[in-house]
């Protein structure tokens, strides 16, 4: 490398070989980051949601979402105590505003749910606070509900 190159000129290119456990308990692809890139306002992952999968219930502190759906379908329950439930199927895009609790559950039993998110937090994990207080238990069952819809279609 030429001793004038400014390393923050540097273009990479990340290829993870496995996805990692995250705080969320669900598997994602770590890809950019302030760790992996020198990044300094944003991370971008592949989380890949195992059939049946879910997250913890957790927010993100300070730092703003945007999901993007690869493949398969997830209800994602949010609020203070996960009163409120959307649906992203693939090639749907999802905004999740800074400190939202949720939790996602991918809707199918048999295939993973493969989606892209990004975040203005170069540090990832490091905001990502467990809400467990939000999670009241009842969003198990009304995924289930779900999944026979979504099942039946």
């Amino acid at each position: 490398m030429d001793e004038h190159t400014d390393q923050t000129q540097k273009v990479l290119v990340l290829r993870p070989e496995s996805a990692e456990t995250a705080k969320q308990d669900i598997p994602v692809f770590f890809g950019v980051s302030e760790d992996s890139a020198g990044a300094k306002g944003l991370s971008l992952n592949v989380t890949a949601f195992p059939p049946g999968g879910h997250s913890n219930t957790h927010k993100h502190v300070g730092y703003e979402t945007a999901i993007y759906a690869i493949s398969g379908a997830i209800e994602f329950f949010y609020g203070e105590h996960l009163e409120h439930s959307v649906v992203a199927r693939a090639g749907d895009f999802l905004f999740i505003p800074a400190g939202v609790p949720h939790k996602t559950y991918n809707l199918s039993l048999d295939e993973p749910g493969i989606f892209v998110t990004a975040r203005n937090d170069p540090r990832e994990q490091e905001n990502v606070v467990l809400t467990p207080e939000a999670d009241d238990g009842s969003s198990e069952k009304r995924v289930e509900e779900t999944r026979k819809r979504y099942l039946s279609e």
